[in-house]
């Protein structure tokens, strides 16, 4: 793997969002072990019902792929609702091996001042005084919340003159680069609710769902994606050709956000377009040939509605 250092863009690869069988996870890890990818984020993020890997088992995973060269993040829920997610939460605070991604304020409360942590694109931080903040507790990354647009990022953490930690070290910006963006988490279950099911009898429906439920228009059009108790964008936001206004945001890091087709190819592009030169006209009809139904999306990052794509 090639030093994140001697790179314009470090990559890494978010959490999955999906219920995936834990044969499929696996597998899924072995070939990111293998990719381009600098850093990698395990762990549930969704739904304390998906239990095909269970806390050790994600744990015995971050040890194996760190054992390749990788960066390992340990990510907490991002609704956490019970005593057995506050508790695993509490068992990421205890070790010190690798970095802990906060994805709520709960995850904040328990990890100030215990280990150094990753701020999740949940935490809502929209301005140069909040990020400060949660660098005093120990925050060393921002991943910017998926709605803001590049030239914000460079506001609230100037390139220029970034945010410090305690140790006078910058805080890195990541931004959500690829991947159906999580908009919004609920305590209800929408899939079960689809089958008209108990959230805590959902029989693991989602299973059923690599991708996430489809959620179309009146007019047939792919709008938003159900995934458990998470909303989903149905496009897939990807942000390939935006090099330039990334760069000048301060970003250094791009997250790319798991599906189940071809991402290990959506790793390569990236990797080909941001850190070796190729143009990305060469990658853009291989992605959205490659995209999952809803196409692709990047309006978001441009001051426009979120479903709109623009090459311009």
């Amino acid at each position: 793997m090639n030093s994140a250092a001697a790179r314009s863009f470090a990559l890494t690869i978010g959490p999955v969002q999906y219920h995936w069988p834990r044969q499929v996870m696996l597998d899924f890890y072995a070939e990111m072990a293998a990719s381009p990818a600098d850093t990698i984020v395990l762990g549930e993020t969704v739904c304390s019902r998906r239990r095909e890997l269970k806390p050790a088992d994600w744990l015995d995973l971050a040890r194996d792929l760190a054992s390749t060269g990788k960066e390992i993040v340990l990510a907490t829920r991002t609704l956490v609702e019970s005593e057995a997610d506050l508790r695993f939460l509490r068992r990421l605070a205890e070790q010190h091996d690798f970095l802990v991604e906060a994805g709520d304020a709960s995850a904040l409360q328990v990890l100030a001042g215990t280990v150094p942590f990753v701020l999740g694109p949940h935490i809502n931080v929209y301005n140069r005084a909040a990020l400060a903040e949660h660098a005093a507790l120990g925050a060393r990354r921002w991943v910017a919340p998926v709605e803001l647009a590049l030239d914000m990022l460079g506001l609230v953490n100037p390139p220029g003159d970034p945010v410090k930690t305690d140790s006078g070290a910058a805080v890195a910006t990541e931004a959500f680069a690829f991947g159906r963006l999580p908009l919004a988490f609920s305590a209800r279950c929408f899939t079960a609710r689809h089958h008209r099911l108990n959230k805590d009898e959902c029989e693991f429906r989602c299973l059923e769902y690599p991708d996430g439920l489809m959620l179309s228009s009146n007019e047939g059009q792919p709008f938003l994606v159900l995934n458990g108790t998470q909303t989903q964008s149905a496009a897939q936001h990807c942000l390939i050709g935006d090099a330039a206004a990334l760069r000048a945001a301060g970003v250094s890091r791009l997250r790319l956000s798991p599906g189940s087709k071809n991402f290990a190819q959506v790793v390569q592009w990236f990797d080909r377009v941001m850190n070796q030169g190729v143009p990305v006209e060469d990658a853009l009809p291989a992605l959205q040939a490659m995209s999952l139904q809803g196409g692709l999306s990047n309006g978001f990052a441009r001051h426009r509605a979120g479903m709109e794509w623009s090459t311009a």
